[in-house]
């Protein structure tokens, strides 16, 4: 492997779930669940399909970030309406990667912008201030329980 691919496939540390919810129907608020089973189709009590954007994610250190940039505190993860919130890894840097959360396997396929329902949620600007900060979407490669707390890491 070459100096910048090694660079590329290194992290620090494990992802840690802190986050799960789940949309039972379009426009419907989200519910915080303890665990969920993530089938092919997404998490099992959402209104997700199967495919590329099958489960969101988004990092819980963007919450932050998007919040100062509307002048206030963290945004509350079910504004954004993203299934699993994880901390302490760069999901960016997992794009296209296997990997695994809890008992599922994911890949990460493309990044999930915002939509017009920011502004509606958060207010003027809150479109702009979820820019670059959505999250990802991802397929679902690998079936399996997903539990607050559990381990979101790498699987190469």
């Amino acid at each position: 492997m070459s100096e910048l691919a090694d660079l590329i496939a290194g992290w620090a540390q494990p992802g840690c779930v802190t986050w799960i919810g789940a949309r039972p129907e379009r426009r419907a608020e989200m519910t915080a669940l303890e665990n969920v089973v993530i089938t092919e189709a997404g998490l099992d009590s959402d209104r997700a399909r199967a495919g590329k954007r099958a489960v969101t994610l988004i990092q819980q250190e963007h919450l932050s970030a998007i919040g100062s940039y509307l002048g206030r505190g963290p945004v509350a993860p079910g504004v954004l309406r993203r299934n699993l919130v994880v901390s302490g890894i760069n999901l960016a840097a997992l794009k296209g990667r296997q990997v695994q959360v809890g008992e599922a396997i994911l890949r990460f396929t493309v990044i999930c912008a915002p939509c017009s329902r920011m502004e509606e949620s958060l207010g003027k600007g809150g479109y702009s201030a979820v820019r670059g900060h959505g999250g990802w979407c991802a397929e679902v490669v690998r079936p399996g329980r997903v539990r607050l707390g559990d381990v979101a890491q790498p699987v190469d």
